[in-house]
This record gives structure tokens, C-alpha cells and sequence, in this order.
């Protein structure tokens, strides 16, 4: 069940199902304490003097990232003499962008030349009540006193503060959207113990909504969702339960979670180029996989040892990931039968999201990636589209060459991917939605399908 965080912040391969494994042994997950770049006094958003708009937010250990709107971003590395050198994306090619920052209270950035200044927030931060915790949140608001839209902020699976790494709650600010941020249960400030329950998730982000519209008074305009990832299945949820004005959805799924794996695997064989043969084997090795999860980590195992024993040997078995059968197959029982509960604990892995959107009135944005090999697109796009035949306020759009997270990517020859940017339009396709509750007709090379205009789908 891969995260993103959100988009605009690197959708690792930790950031998943794997990330809930893994978390364990400290593998992945951001340690908060580690992260010298945390209140780094330099993360903010910048105005340029041409008018656009450049974020600098935390990223890994004494780094810093940038984003832009269109979609790129870089890695920065300081050096003694009080420069910032730039990394192309996750890449480590250096892209040739060098950055300087003034004293921390001025706020000024030189942005690869170019001039910029701190842009100034009008920021609440509060603890609020969830579902039965008391979760750490952040209205940001554009300065002045006018009516503005405001998007709260969904989390994926990970574990990280969102109140420390979530750029959007700077990005769409900048572009006058409201947003309300909070850190999911068990994460960051928040209290609680982490979870993935959907629909405690829900509540959660029903309370948010609901402290965002308090806190901005006079000035909340339009109020919605936007959810990344696990977030696909959680805010479509809350809007269900207590009507918003709208729903983002970012390379979420219209399947559960088991569903999920399944394509997952299928998408592996699939890029692999093996044929219907090897799919059924495969098929086997994600049912065995299913048989654990479904028992709650209690039985299974057999079946699992089984498939492992007979094909385990064969060459397209290495290339077995899915989202979650790569650890069942990586991990010993022992270890699966202990911690697996604890770690999955609240998962519906069975979760239909349909019943949910075939009811939902609510306007909804899906921007799906066509090369997500965490979550692949392809059932989900088939349902949307047969959703919005039948009448669902839904407007679809497909990055063709975008992964999970919505990342572009280069294939390195071993056949890894690295990411390099979200696609081109991406951000301004989300704040037009935000803002009108209407999309234009171009977003770099998404493919888009629009529930209000059917001539305009670009299939």
C-alpha cells in the first residue's frame, strides 16, 4: 500500500507496505531527531522576481529539497562557503542550479539568479481531537482577510510528520489555497497508535475538516480532500460520511488493498515479459500471500512454503515484488507471526471502495499514474471510467509515464527506476480543481477524461 507521503514528496519504496515491515528495524520511515533539515530556518516558500514561486522544504538528514510548480525538483547540498548545489530530482546528477540564502530573519533566496523573498503566511498551528486522540495540526492561510478555497491534507501510509515534510502546505498557499495539515495518529506530534483503518482514518480527517473551518472563521471558502495513495481509500470515506465540496484523489485505487498486491505482481510479470503461464504461477504465490494476510498472520504459512519450494528456482520468480508479498516472501514466519499483527493492525484488506464512489456525490479529481508499479492503474482507470458513465461527478486524468507518488522516472539498467519530477501540470491541474472545481483542457501530456464534458476525453 505505497504512500506518498503526498505529492510533491518523494513516494520511496519505503513508503508502503514495505515501509510498515521495515519500520521496525528503523529502516525506512524519516527519524524525526536525525533530521538536521527539520526547522531548518530556510524552509519556506519563495516568490521570484518573474513571479513564480519555488519551495524549499526538509528532506533527508542536513539536505534541503526544492520544488517547483511545474513539476521539478532537486536535492540540496550545502557547502562551507554558504552555498546550495542541486541534485537533478532523486537522481545525483548535478543539474547545474546553485542557491544562496540570506541571514534566516531577511528570508531572500538566489535561486539558480534569480531573486526571491520568503512569502508570508497567516499560520495557526493547534492540537485538535480526532477519533478518541489528540492529533498536532497547522491551518495555513494566504495573508489578507478575503474568502479562500482550503484543502486538508490526507495522509498516505507512511510514518512521517506531515507538519514536517509536506510541502503542499506551503505550495498551495503561495497559489491562494488554504490548506490544514495535520499529523496522522501515531505520527509526528499526533497521539495515538499508528493505524491503517480506514475508517478511523476517516473520522480523523473528518475532525480535520472540521478544525480547518473553525480556525479560518469568516475567510473558509470551498473545503475538501486531497489524498494520496492510501489516502485514495480514506478521503473519498470522510466525504461520504460528511459531505465536503470536493475530493483529490492521487494514484489511489478504485480495488482493496488484496487487490492491490495482486495487480502488483501481475504488473511485474507483465513488464518482465512473461506470458500467461508464468502469470498463473504467479498468481499462485499472491493467493498464498493472500491466505496469510486474510488469517490475521495466524495460518498460511504452508501454503506459502509451497509455492516458494516448487518455484522458487525458476527465473521469473526473483521479479516477484507485488506491494506486500515481497516481504511475506522475504521474512521468516517467526518473525511474520509476531510482528505482522501489530504492524498491519486495522488493515481491511478485503476493503470494496466501490459501494463508497458509486454513492458519492461529490466532485472528484483522480490523477493516476500509467507506469505505477505499487498500485497499478489500469482496473482502477476501467472502474472510474465506468463511473462516470453513470453519472459520477468524477474527472479522471492519466500521466502516461508517471509512477507512484506521480513521478517521472529513469530506468537504470539493472531496470530499477530512480524518479526525476512530477509530469508537468500536475500541481496546477490539483489548484485549478481547488479553486473552480473545473480543470482546463491541456496538463502537460495527461490524458484526461472529464465526467462533465465526454467529447473532451483525450482517448
Amino acid at each position: 500500500m505505497k504512500s506518498d507521503a503526498m505529492p510533491m514528496i518523494r513516494a520511496t519504496h519505503a513508503m508502503t507496505w514495505l515501509c510498515v515491515f521495515m519500520i521496525a528495524a528503523s529502516v525506512c520511515g524519516v527519524a524525526h531527531a536525525a533530521d538536521a533539515s527539520v526547522g531548518n530556518c530556510h524552509v519556506g516558500a519563495y516568490r521570484l522576481g518573474d513571479g513564480s514561486v519555488v519551495d524549499v522544504g526538509s528532506s533527508d538528514g542536513a539536505h534541503l529539497r526544492w520544488r517547483r510548480e511545474d513539476g521539478t525538483t532537486g536535492l540540496l547540498t550545502s557547502h562551507a562557503d554558504g552555498t546550495w548545489t542541486s541534485t537533478l530530482g532523486w537522481t545525483d546528477k548535478p543539474d547545474g542550479i546553485k542557491v544562496a540564502f540570506s541571514d534566516c530573519a531577511e528570508g531572500r533566496i538566489d535561486f539558480a539568479g534569480a531573486h526571491g523573498q520568503r512569502i508570508a503566511f497567516d499560520v495557526t498551528n493547534v492540537r485538535f481531537q480526532g477519533a478518541g486522540v489528540t492529533l498536532a495540526g497547522r491551518l495555513v492561510l494566504p495573508k489578507g482577510h478575503g474568502r479562500v478555497p482550503i484543502v486538508v491534507l490526507v495522509h498516505g501510509s507512511e510514518h512521517m510528520s506531515a507538519l514536517d515534510f509536506y510541502s503542499l502546505q506551503r505550495m498551495f498557499p503561495a497559489a491562494g489555497v488554504g490548506v490544514f495539515v495535520y499529523d496522522k495518529r501515531g505520527t509526528g506530534a499526533s497521539g495515538g497508535t499508528y493505524t491503517q483503518s480506514f475508517l478511523t482514518l476517516a473520522d480523523d480527517a473528518i475532525a480535520a475538516v472540521g478544525e480547518a473551518k473553525r480556525l479560518a472563521g469568516a475567510r473558509a471558502g470551498r473545503i475538501g480532500y486531497q489524498g494520496g495513495s492510501e489516502g485514495g481509500w480514506v478521503a473519498p470515506l470522510a466525504a461520504k460520511i460528511s459531505p465536503v465540496d470536493f475530493v483529490i484523489v492521487g494514484f489511489g485505487l478504485a480495488v482493496s488493498p488484496l487487490d492491490e498486491d495482486r495487480e502488483a505482481i501481475a504488473y511485474d510479470m507483465q513488464r518482465e515479459g512473461y506470458g500467461p503461464d508464468v502469470m498463473a504461477k504467479a498468481m499462485q504465490v499472491a493467493d498464498a500471500s493472500a491466505a496469510i494476510l486474510l488469517s490475521n498472520f495466524r495460518s498460511g504459512y504452508d501454503k506459502l512454503d509451497a509455492v516458494k519450494q516448487k518455484y522458487s528456482k525458476e527465473p521469473w520468480f526473483k521479479h516477484v515484488h507485488g506491494d506486500i508479498t515481497w516481504a511475506l516472501l522475504a521474512w521468516p514466519a517467526a518473525e511474520l507471526k509476531q510482528k505482522g499483527p501489530i504492524l498491519f493492525a486495522g488493515v481491511p484488506v478485503q476493503y470494496d471502495p466501490m459501494p463508497v464512489l458509486r454513492n458519492l456525490d461529490t466532485p472528484q479529481l483522480w490523477i493516476l499514474g500509467g507506469e505505477d508499479a505499487d498500485a497499478p492503474s489500469a482496473e482502477t482507470i476501467k472502474r472510474l471510467r465506468g463511473l462516470q458513465q453513470a453519472g459520477r461527478p468524477i474527472t479522471l486524468a492519466v500521466y502516461p509515464h508517471a509512477e507512484h507518488g506521480m513521478y517521472e522516472f529513469e530506468t537504470k539498467p539493472d531496470g530499477t527506476r530512480v524518479d526525476t519530477r512530477n509530469p508537468e501540470g500536475y500541481f496546477a491541474m490539483m489548484r485549478d480543481f481547488i479553486l473552480s472545481g473545473k480543470v482546463q483542457d491541456k496538463y502537460g501530456n495527461a490524458v484526461l477524461h472529464d465526467a462533465g464534458a465526454p467529447g473532451r476525453s483525450k482517448d
